[in-house]
């Protein structure tokens, strides 16, 4: 899949099959199908699925970001105000689109989406036991702040195959 020019828009209802789709392959594919984003090793079961999603959508002035190539869905990022935070997930590039810029096209839409929302900071949770996702994370510009929470007790996000720890990100928003 070409990463070259994606198409940036709020994902609507009609979208939630393929980012179901989407963000299970990226989340949680079989390790000879995964790319590098894969927590199938961490946590068993889908990471989503449609009935989740809907809700997201609707869920204003919150919005999910879809990354659209040749009319596919290629990546995601769901933005969700908190006051003068912006509260990032659920950042999913398809495993066929990794490795050409896309995640990074995604985290710095949702800076600027930050910034014209007002917020002074964008905070995420990242898994402890992903260090190579913390420290892509803090290459582009986000720090662990100290806080850190269990994994939820729910099947929600999965079935955790080991005690999950999940560690806030931070990143203080500059005017421009």
């Amino acid at each position: 899949m070409q990463t070259s020019s994606p198409t940036l828009r709020a994902a609507t209802p009609a979208d939630t099959p393929a980012l179901a789709d989407l963000i299970n392959r990226a989340y949680r594919n079989a390790p000879a199908q995964a790319g590098w984003t894969t927590e199938g090793h961490l946590l068993a079961g889908p990471r989503i699925d449609e009935a989740a999603l809907l809700p997201m959508l609707a869920a204003a002035p919150a919005v999910l970001l879809q990354a659209e190539i040749a009319g596919q869905s290629a990546g995601c990022v769901y933005l969700e105000p908190r006051g003068d935070s912006l509260y990032l997930s659920m950042l999913a590039v398809a495993p066929e689109a990794q490795a050409h810029g896309l995640g990074r096209r995604l985290l710095l839409a949702a800076e600027d989406y930050a910034r014209q929302a007002g917020c002074r900071q964008i905070q995420m949770s990242v898994l402890a036991q992903r260090p190579e996702l913390l420290a892509w994370y803090e290459r582009q510009g986000y720090h662990r702040t100290g806080a850190s929470e269990p994994f939820p007790a729910t099947s929600r996000f999965g079935q955790p195959r080991q005690p999950l720890t999940l560690l806030t990100l931070e990143k203080v928003m500059g005017n421009g």
